[in-house]
């Protein structure tokens, strides 16, 4: 085997990213407080070609040469918004009629592996803080958690890999959907 040069990627450039469908999810980042981690959710959502992500709270907003040195780039190639407060973006998704999502360990949630996606919808999935995670009050406010299951010994995973598990979670269950 050889390793693909860069240029045989074949890669959508941000023009093409832009004009191309995308995969009906949304990111809300609720008080994201590591700047490398923001940018990594931007890398992961350019990978997967999420629709937007809405950083809420004390999350920080590109440009920010510390989100850029992990984003490379995918600040400018996913649509981002910052809304203050992040129930009034719940608010405004859940009148649009998708549902919303912690991603979060609470009473009653289902574990990712047995989440079933519905086809027909759109999904917006929250990612909270590093130290406290999702808010009780934007918890409360979701339709639906789901959580990563987790067998060793620690009680969390870092934001920005919490996000690629369930990204890649989403658009696989996603792209089989789609199959005839």
């Amino acid at each position: 085997m050889r390793k693909l040069e860069n240029s045989e990627l074949d890669r959508l450039d941000i023009d093409e990213f832009k004009e191309a469908a995308k995969t009906p999810i949304l990111v809300i980042l609720d008080n994201i407080r590591s700047l490398n981690n923001i940018g990594s959710v931007f890398r992961t959502a350019d990978a997967f070609l999420i629709e937007k992500i809405y950083l809420c709270g004390i999350t920080a907003q590109p440009p920010h040469k510390d989100i850029h040195k992990t984003a490379l780039g995918a600040t400018e190639s996913v649509a981002w918004q910052y809304v203050e407060n992040t129930l009034d973006i719940i608010t405004a998704l859940k009148a649009q009629h998708i549902e919303i999502i912690a991603i979060e360990q609470a009473e009653n949630a289902t574990f990712l592996n047995d989440f079933k996606l519905d086809a027909t919808k759109k999904y917006a999935v929250i990612f909270g803080n590093e130290v406290k995670g999702v808010s009780q009050e934007v918890v409360s406010n979701c339709d639906t958690v789901i959580e990563i299951p987790q067998y060793g010994t620690k009680h969390s995973l870092n934001i920005a890999v919490s996000a690629g598990v369930v990204l890649w979670d989403f658009w696989s269950k996603i792209q089989l959907n789609k199959m005839p």
